[in-house]
């Protein structure tokens, strides 16, 4: 990398300027533009998300500061904020929404054969779960939620092997979490994981026909008779391990198969879980581990909201609330890019940290990094997250 380069153009480098200008020119996105390119808009979000900056005006102020940095990293002049904020507003969102599909292509690849499971599986691992980001009505009319409360949901699956996500999937927050497994394309062979939220027989069985497998909490009214049990494994915390079939008229004509029903006991907490899944070849240990991974998607969209700001928003319209978002997401996956790219062993939290602080240094990433001592961070207490919520 060249060491004249500042760290925040090693970074954007990242991201092909063909493929870019491809997606701008498909939704027209530099239609009767004359300075303020899509890129340069990019990269303010960008800059304005990888420094923690709480609002279009702290940001351009941040760029203004380092004027004479502006035109090496890519940005020529500091724009006006209106200018920003017409961007945000009236640029189609869907060129930044598929710029983060084809990053997620691209980490994907990248990450292919990583695997941070504590199970061993041939297929794939996916959590799905949605996060809702709440909104102030009088402001953000659009997003209905409820009469005095607006808000949007984001409805994600993503890779528990890499932490990559896989689909994402913008709603409203009166939109049942539920829904987003009838826009899901799921892959034979591979796990879903799943909080009980997500528990719809119908929607289930239809994981079961595509030869996938589910892992999910069981709802405490679920109505079923037990068929047989299997070996219990007391001291892994198997309090039961049941094949069961459901006894309600429509449940079981929604799921007519038979059903796992597993019984855990987490040392750690006392606390005590019910798994529901149609997997019967994994030991029951192995699928509480599953569950245990879910925990990731939670991290993801602590990342996200915390670390790239989207808490608050630098625009008022749909489009300028999910141009933001979208950015944030792309920003995620181009932080995981680097860490592969750079061969860097520290964490997400840790690579997007150093980032934050040392985007106008002049010297290859790779030396950064091994410059740089890295402190405590709270975020990376084992106490943070339990094994189960």
């Amino acid at each position: 990398m060249n060491s004249g380069k500042y760290i925040f153009s090693q970074i954007m480098d990242l991201v092909s300027s063909t493929s870019f200008q491809t997606l701008v020119n498909r939704y027209k996105g530099d239609y009767k533009v004359k300075e303020f390119s899509c890129w340069k808009q990019f990269l303010c979000m960008a800059f304005g998300q990888l420094t923690h900056r709480e609002s279009l005006t702290d940001t351009l102020m941040c760029l203004k500061t380092n004027a004479h940095k502006m035109y090496h990293l890519g940005f020529g002049e500091v724009v006006a904020k209106s200018t920003l904020s017409k961007a945000n507003e009236n640029r189609s969102y869907n060129i930044y929404q598929d710029l983060a599909m084809m990053l997620i292509k691209e980490a994907k690849r990248l990450y292919l054969n990583d695997d941070e499971l504590e199970v061993s599986l041939k297929g794939n691992v996916f959590a799905i779960d949605a996060t809702t980001i709440d909104l102030c009505l009088s402001i953000f009319f659009w997003a209905t939620f409820r009469s005095t409360k607006g808000g949007i949901k984001l409805h994600t699956q993503i890779d528990l092997k890499t932490s990559i996500p896989e689909f994402i999937l913008f709603s409203i927050a009166s939109v049942h979490d539920v829904n987003a497994l009838d826009y899901i394309s799921f892959e034979a062979n591979s796990f879903y994981i799943m909080d009980r939220g997500y528990v719809d027989y119908k929607r289930l069985y239809k994981i079961h026909l595509a030869d996938a497998f589910f892992v999910t909490r069981a709802k405490d009214n679920m109505n079923y008779r037990r068929l047989y049990s299997h070996p219990k494994q007391k001291t892994d915390g198997v309090l039961y391990d049941q094949t069961v079939m459901l006894n309600n008229y429509y449940a079981s004509k929604d799921y007519p198969e038979k059903l796992r029903r597993i019984k855990f006991e987490d040392e750690a907490t006392g606390k005590e879980f019910i798994f529901l899944s149609n997997n019967f070849h994994l030991k029951a240990t192995e699928i509480a581990q599953l569950y245990k991974h879910r925990w990731k998607i939670e991290l993801f969209f602590k990342w996200i909201k915390q670390h790239l700001k989207i808490k608050t928003f630098w625009g008022h319209s749909e489009n300028a609330v999910k141009t933001q978002v979208w950015i944030a997401i792309s920003i995620y996956v181009l932080v995981a890019i680097a860490k592969k790219k750079f061969m860097l062993e520290k964490s997400l939290y840790e690579v997007l940290q150093v980032l934050s602080l040392s985007l106008f240094e002049k010297m290859p990433i790779n030396q950064l990094f091994q410059r740089t001592q890295l402190q405590y961070f709270k975020e990376l207490n084992h106490n943070q997250l339990k094994m189960f919520d």
